[in-house]
């Protein structure tokens, strides 16, 4: 199974990514796209090539028994739904680190972003929180300059109402960043146990299988 973490800059993934990987570490594999292997180039054609690349490395987990986790990358669930090889996934559940406009500037200056970018910075975060919930919105915001060998037919343009992936939603706004990494353990302990063989088909996890689900702050856990 692919688990996608994924946001905007300044959401906090890859701080996320290394407060929870030791936990996981037994049953998925996790990285970032940084971490593959080939020098990175920040540009649209290298993003789809690496995330191909996840996928590839989640089907030898699948053949293991094991998942994978990327995180850490501002990767939209539709990039991964077109990688070549992603119709032999068994399935992709995405979880959206979230903040809203006032949280997200503030973060991007604390760490020094050139103040210039921040504006598309805070677009694409708009953009990304539409996307995960309704693959019909603007899909050409990651279809234009893209990989050839992508597989946007999969899902741009389709007749279906819902995206073929599942989401669910973390509003990090006014969260420190061992609060989010909790609701994401919680949030892949939830899935994983689902998709054993052994789980039952519980209401919980029929709802963890399909749709989407968001996280406001002050929500009690389950």
């Amino acid at each position: 199974m692919f688990f996608l973490v994924t946001g905007a800059s300044g959401v906090g993934k890859s701080t996320v990514r290394k407060l929870i990987e030791p936990e996981f570490a037994d049953v998925l594999e996790a990285a970032e796209l940084g971490m593959l292997g080939s020098s990175p180039k920040w540009n649209i054609e290298w993003r789809h090539r690496m995330v191909e690349r996840t996928v590839r490395r989640t089907l030898d987990a699948q053949r293991e028994g094991k998942h994978f986790l990327l995180c850490g990358d501002p990767v939209p669930p539709g990039e991964v739904w077109a990688a070549p090889s992603a119709d032999r996934l068994d399935r992709l559940d995405v979880c959206l680190l979230d903040a809203g406009e006032k949280a997200q500037t503030a973060r991007l200056l604390e760490r020094g972003d050139d103040s210039n970018l921040i504006r598309h910075h805070v677009a694409f975060a708009d953009w990304m929180r539409h996307h995960v919930v309704d693959h019909r919105h603007r899909p050409e915001v990651i279809t234009r300059n893209a990989w050839p060998q992508m597989r946007w037919d999969r899902w741009v343009g389709i007749a279906a109402i819902q995206p073929p992936w599942s989401s669910y939603i973390i509003e990090t706004s006014k969260l420190g960043p061992r609060e989010v990494a909790h609701l994401v353990a919680q949030w892949l302990r939830q899935h994983i146990h689902a998709n054993k063989p052994d789980a039952p088909n519980s209401a919980v996890a029929s709802q963890l299988q399909s749709g989407h689900h968001r996280r406001g702050v002050g929500e009690p856990d389950r």
